[in-house]
């Protein structure tokens, strides 16, 4: 048998105390994730977190910083993820830009507002990620290298 893990991205947008996260379809229900997705062949991972930011949200950012590298494996299918997520800064909104199948929409939400919609988490790294962000966790985005 041959493992293989999914590299992904996610982003911490904040801004003045609410995060931008998405509304998205994921097995029947409507959940909330920050923007997030798989690394695509010959991207870097600064370019996968800028690219999936803009097709989910319809936002451009800048990426300030790594927050934190979490390895996690999804109980509803066993598959092991490692996302790198970064803080980010939002830049500029384009409404009208059409977002990715199965999104619903980018929504600002507080920690607090966020907290009481547990039930409708991605998963639990969606709390981890904006709770690290708070707690200051910033490393400079020179620590993701290219060989």
């Amino acid at each position: 048998m041959t493992w293989h893990p999914h590299i992904t991205v996610a982003t911490v947008i904040e801004d003045q105390g609410r995060f931008l996260l998405v509304e998205e379809q994921a097995d029947g229900r409507a959940v909330f994730n920050q923007p997030a997705g798989h690394l695509e062949a010959d991207e870097s991972l600064l370019q996968a977190a800028l690219r999936e930011t803009l097709e989910e949200t319809g936002w451009e950012v800048e990426l300030t910083a790594v927050i934190g590298i979490y390895l996690y494996t999804a109980p509803s299918n066993g598959v092991t993820y490692q996302r790198v997520c970064f803080a980010a800064r939002p830049l500029r909104h384009h409404p009208q830009r059409t977002l990715d199948d199965g999104i619903i929409g980018p929504r600002w939400l507080t920690r607090d507002e966020l907290l009481a919609e547990q039930d409708r988490w991605r998963s639990h790294l969606v709390l981890r990620c904006i709770d690290d962000y708070l707690a200051g966790e910033r490393f400079p985005l020179s620590l993701i290298r290219v060989a």
